[in-house]
């Protein structure tokens, strides 16, 4: 695709050290040699901290790698750069958009975007993502947030990676034009 920016995504959390770097990280793996740029930040973040042990541990299970990971500050910059912003929750959520509204159309948590991708129809990344935006008021009682496991053990992790993973592995699909599980249709 010469000539071609590549897609952005970013994933955002508050620390920047389990969900954000783990939904970074996994999606990288699923979408080797694409033109998708992955990245993450927190709007609190440990900046220069590895990713938790708990949430590297996890992400090893699922194929992934922590290996030279150093969590970032979210910036306005980084923001605007993005073609897709998938934070953890619903109140990240409103957060980045409070800094950054410009970015409704292209922001989502991260399981929003994967439930949309049952109402939209295959499509490039940025044909996906404004489908999905003009979707979302189709979007059914789901489940939006992916808590935050920080401090609350194996278990908190665990979950938070199941979550994480089941929805990064439809958003790879999507973004590569792969048929994506369940999809109505």
């Amino acid at each position: 695709m010469g000539g071609v920016p590549a897609f952005r995504v970013l994933f955002v959390c508050i620390g920047n050290i389990c969900r954000s770097p783990f939904g970074e990280r996994l999606l990288a793996q699923r979408l080797p040699g694409r033109e998708i740029e992955v990245a993450s930040a927190g709007v609190a973040a440990m900046v220069g901290a590895q990713m938790s042990p708990e949430a590297a541990a996890q992400l090893a299970a699922y194929g992934g790698s922590a290996e030279a990971f150093v969590a970032r500050q979210l910036t306005p910059a980084m923001l605007r750069r993005a073609d897709l912003v998938l934070t953890a929750t619903r109140e990240l959520r409103a957060r980045v958009l409070g800094e950054a509204p410009g970015a409704l159309r292209r922001t989502f948590t991260v399981l929003e975007f994967a439930a949309l991708l049952d109402r939209v129809d295959p499509a490039p990344p940025a044909e996906l993502v404004a489908e999905a935006a003009a979707a979302r008021s189709l979007l059914e009682e789901v489940e939006l947030d992916v808590p935050d496991p920080y401090g609350r053990g194996d278990a908190a992790h665990a979950r938070a990676a199941e979550l994480l993973a089941g929805a990064v592995d439809r958003i790879a699909a999507a973004l590569t034009g792969e048929q994506v599980e369940g999809r109505a249709g």
